[in-house]
């Protein structure tokens, strides 16, 4: 497994991390035996940094991490910790809360659940329009001085947040959507986080499978899959995006790789500052993942792959209307 680094202020992590939410309902059913084989899986494999929130299934996700890192040497992988969304006990949420007292609750009650003494990445998982950001994180300043927290993250904030939380303590990496139809934190950002020596981990590479190559336009999601209220898997525009994947599947095919591994390939090429998160559910689909980080991208393969998807091409918001507000940048 290849390394990087979490920009200048992090750790070194897999170039390649696996994120958890999926195993816990946000799409759908998830096994619980395979989540944890797959974890088994991609630790064998060499992948050190697992990515998780405090309320991916309330508590769920923390809790089937820690059962699956059991017995491992915990200075073998690294756990990446989002805070600060509430939840109630249905499917709705309340908000975000980003109090320093909030901050060392989440934090008390993740440090149980998960079965270890401390964290080493520790991220808002959505800015507090309340709170100050140098309250959020001089908090987390405060836990990484007691020794619960290694490193300061961020997530889905602009590049004058990521300025700000900086001055009050060095800032690892910034969690934020990148992929082939989601470009828009090239603009700025991306920009702010060099200039820092921020690093970036990637989520939503796949864009929650939209463009794994295996989703199809009748298929349609099933009872407690988010993607049911996703604007990009709506009909009228998901059949346009599916079509941009058929172009990347014609790259794909000259390249002899599969959709998921070009795309994957695609935003691991954009940086050794740049580690991208794979959301894989099962053992199959991480098995597919994995090869991403030897796919050799030239000049022509990245002007055909601009041709099939080229920026901006993607019909519908990357989040339902009622999260876009929460976003630092858009799609």
């Amino acid at each position: 497994m290849r390394m990087r680094s979490l920009g200048g202020h992090g750790p070194a992590v897999s170039a390649l991390g696996l994120g958890a939410m999926g195993m816990s309902g946000a799409y759908g059913a998830a096994d619980r035996a395979e989540s944890v084989a797959t974890v088994h899986a991609a630790l064998d494999a060499g992948v050190t940094l697992f990515d998780t929130g405090d309320f991916y299934g309330m508590g769920h996700n923390e809790l089937l991490l820690a059962e699956a890192l059991r017995g491992r040497d915990r200075d073998s992988y690294q756990l990446s910790v989002k805070f600060g969304m509430l939840r109630g006990p249905g499917p709705q949420f309340g908000g975000v809360d980003g109090r320093p007292e909030a901050v060392k609750n989440f934090l008390a009650y993740s440090l149980t659940r998960l079965g270890t003494d401390h964290v080493d990445v520790y991220r808002p998982a959505r800015l507090d329009p309340a709170v100050p950001i140098e309250e959020t994180v001089g908090a987390v300043k405060e836990m990484i001085d007691a020794g619960y927290v290694r490193h300061l993250g961020l997530s889905e904030v602009d590049a004058a947040t990521v300025r700000r939380a900086h001055a009050v303590h060095p800032v690892a990496d910034l969690q934020i959507e990148y992929s082939l139809i989601s470009r828009a934190v090239e603009a700025e950002v991306l920009p702010t986080l060099r200039e820092l020596g921020i690093g970036l981990t990637a989520y939503g590479v796949l864009s929650r499978g939209l463009i794994s190559g295996h989703w199809s336009a009748g298929r349609g999601a099933g009872a407690g899959d988010a993607r049911a209220m996703s604007p990009r898997f709506t009909a009228g525009n998901v059949e346009h995006n599916l079509g941009l994947v058929e172009a990347l599947r014609r790259v794909a095919d000259a390249k002899g790789c599969t959709v998921a591994q070009l795309a994957i390939a695609w935003v691991a090429g954009r940086g050794e500052d740049v580690v991208p998160l794979v959301g894989a559910r099962t053992r199959e689909r991480l098995a597919e993942a994995l090869p991403a980080l030897e796919l050799d991208l030239g000049a022509d393969d990245l002007v055909e792959i601009e041709k099939a998807v080229p920026p901006g091409a993607a019909r519908g918001d990357r989040y339902p209307s009622a999260f876009m507000s929460q976003l630092g940048v858009g799609n």
